[in-house]
């Protein structure tokens, strides 16, 4: 009875797997409609109205710290840059500068947040972010009001908004600047400086 149920469940696989229907009707060929019904006589569509930078945007920002504004530094996207809740905002603090074999100067940059050992104590450089506006801030284990002018005042920060898509790429250092503005295709020139 075994044999007979194996052989006849083998019999109706092979059954199964040789039948082959007839070939259906050939599709339209994929125009837009006049009347949406037939997929046929499309036209194009009107061009649209230009839009807001959604590639990505680099933005230098300069501020100083002081108990006036709470040692924080806030900066507001104009509307101009659109950033969505998905996008990635990283901040970059101008750490120093040095020469290239030109004489040449070249910006040193490093992601924040960075922390420095000073006399007081830790001091700390640092961040938060939403979809309108981007907030740096000191932090330290010790009173704000003793740094010194060079903590503080005339702080240049690069902010760099990324698309969710360019963040999430596992081949992009995002420590390295450098990197950042070559995936968003930005170069120097393209970067828009604010004081504030």
């Amino acid at each position: 009875m075994k044999k007979t149920t194996i052989l006849l469940s083998t019999f109706l696989a092979f059954f199964f797997m040789a039948c082959e229907g007839p070939q259906g009707p050939p599709g339209f060929d994929g125009l837009d409609g006049r009347d949406g019904l037939d997929g046929r006589d499309g036209l194009d569509g009107l061009d649209g109205q230009d839009g807001v930078n959604i590639l990505g945007k680099i933005i230098d920002i300069e501020g100083t710290f002081d108990a006036g504004n709470e040692y924080s530094i806030f900066y507001e996207f104009p509307q101009s840059i659109e950033v969505f809740e998905t996008d990635v905002i990283l901040v970059y603090l101008l750490w120093d500068q040095t020469e290239d074999g030109n004489g040449d100067p070249v910006d040193i940059w490093r992601l924040m947040p960075q922390t420095r050992i000073i006399d007081q104590g830790l001091l700390q450089y640092n961040y938060d972010y939403t979809f309108f506006d981007v907030s740096i801030f000191l932090e330290a284990d010790f009173d704000l009001g003793t740094l010194l002018p060079g903590d503080t005042d005339n702080q240049v920060f690069r902010i760099a908004v990324l698309p969710a898509e360019a963040a999430q790429s596992g081949k992009l250092d995002v420590s390295n600047i450098n990197s950042v503005m070559s995936r968003l295709g930005v170069t120097e020139k393209d970067v828009q400086k604010v004081v504030l």
